[in-house]
């Protein structure tokens, strides 16, 4: 059924009511309709919403997925809608990670907690080194590489680069198997080696390589290998 926002009482419109009660009391549905902005000749900014949401599961679902995907989950949904919602669900991702300057690392199960949200899900696998300094506080996440793990696409020259350029003290390895199961190839055993001996040489500690899975993780510092 097509109505239009106009249609529905003004104090349960997604905007009237943000600016009313503020946001928190929205649903997923809701805000997303306002970054939305507005409908197509078939549904309104709302009905597109949950066309969206229907087709991705939920908001993380959306976060993976590509501009070309999020404007085939309805029509009416183009490149501006898409890339609204990206930005959207960037500015989020980004004030997630905002508070990185006082984390602190102390183990394992501390840079899982960090980064288990955005790569447990990824349907791809993603290599990123936590920066740290002296005192083990992150400085930031670096993306190296995507794709299957190999020596190839993981050279120490851009590891070691990146973490040179923010005068990091020491590093963290981290990266996601997309089958859920985070036991370590003998790739991922051989890359940390590598990288542990180039960390020796350069004067940059590589403390751990954490292998993220479903709701688990695989550190290999506890299993011996760093």
């Amino acid at each position: 059924m097509r109505y239009t926002i106009k249609d529905i009482p003004a104090d349960m419109r997604p905007r009237e009511k943000l600016l009313r009660y503020g946001p928190g009391v929205l649903t997923d549905q809701e805000l997303l309709a306002i970054i939305i902005r507005t409908g197509s000749r078939e549904a309104n900014a709302i009905q597109l919403a949950e066309s969206v949401l229907y087709q991705f599961k939920d908001l993380r679902g959306i976060n993976n997925a590509g501009i070309e995907e999020i404007c085939a989950a309805a029509p009416g949904i183009g490149n501006a809608k898409a890339a609204q919602i990206k930005a959207a669900l960037e500015l989020g991702r980004r004030l997630s990670q905002q508070g990185a300057e006082v984390v602190k690392i102390k183990s394992p199960k501390d840079v899982a907690a960090w980064v288990m949200e955005d790569l447990r899900y990824l349907q791809h696998e993603q290599f990123r080194i936590l920066l740290l300094n002296t005192k083990n506080v992150i400085i930031s996440c670096e993306e190296v590489s995507r794709g299957s793990l190999n020596a190839s696409i993981v050279h120490p020259r851009e590891v070691f680069a990146k973490a040179i350029k923010r005068s990091a003290a020491a590093i963290i390895l981290v990266h996601n198997h997309p089958s859920g199961d985070p036991t370590p190839s003998q790739e991922d055993i051989n890359i940390t080696r590598r990288l542990v001996e180039v960390g020796r040489l350069v004067g940059i500690d590589v403390l751990d390589h954490l292998i993220i899975g479903d709701g688990i993780y695989c550190s290999l510092r506890e299993k011996g290998y760093v």
